[in-house]
């Protein structure tokens, strides 16, 4: 790909890199931040229990359904970081970084001692994240002792303009889902990312309709 820069996530793809609908080809070839409101939500009975308890190691609050919500994402030529932020201070940092190359290639997304081996499916120019394997502080666990992710990212049009979409869900057999997270984000500029926490980044992304995902 003339002229792109080579980043983990460049690279990873190769010439199916363009696949990617053209805000989130910009938004794994340069970085950026991201910020907005998203809805947080367990399941019933005892999901929602083990909902809860995988929220508090993942450090996800649930003291309100919606809330402010912001991602800092920095590529790097072996690796890219993802920082996700809550309006309570909360903080969820994933490392990811690439095996061999797509198609069947995969990533592995560090999360504290968690460690998910994961695929990728590329639909309609959207990323979906495929659960392939886990570990924790190095040892295999067996998939079924975990709870199944589907994770997305796309774009979408509204009437505020082109938005990130995402959701990670969280469900295990038999009790369905678990946990779920999901939002509609728009870019910050660089000058107001530098300084704004999450809800003040929800509230610039709510009032800001021009801003593309990408600027």
């Amino acid at each position: 790909m003339p002229g792109v820069p080579h980043n983990a996530a460049t690279q990873w793809f190769g010439p199916d890199f363009q696949r990617l609908h053209p805000l989130l080809q910009a938004l794994h070839r340069d970085g950026g931040t991201l910020a907005g409101e998203i809805d947080i939500r367990t399941g019933p009975g005892l999901a929602g229990a083990l909902g809860r308890r995988l929220a508090r190691r993942l450090g996800i609050p649930l003291d309100r359904p919606r809330r402010g919500f912001r991602v800092d994402i920095v590529h790097e030529s072996a690796r890219m970081v993802w920082l996700r932020r809550f309006d309570d201070g909360s903080e969820l940092r994933s490392v990811f970084e690439p095996v061999g190359r797509y198609p069947n290639g995969h990533w592995l997304e560090s999360t504290g001692p968690v460690r998910m081996r994961l695929g990728v499916d590329l639909d309609s120019g959207g990323w979906h994240w495929r659960l392939l394997g886990i570990d924790a502080r190095g040892l295999p666990l067996p998939r079924f002792l975990f709870p199944r992710t589907d994770a997305y990212k796309r774009i979408e049009r509204g009437t505020e303009g082109e938005r990130y979409r995402f959701a990670v869900a969280f469900s295990l057999f038999p009790f369905g889902e678990l946990l779920r997270y999901e939002g509609a984000l728009q870019a910050i500029p660089a000058a107001t990312a530098l300084s704004a926490d999450p809800a003040g980044a929800a509230h610039a992304a709510a009032h800001s309709s021009a801003e593309r995902v990408i600027t």
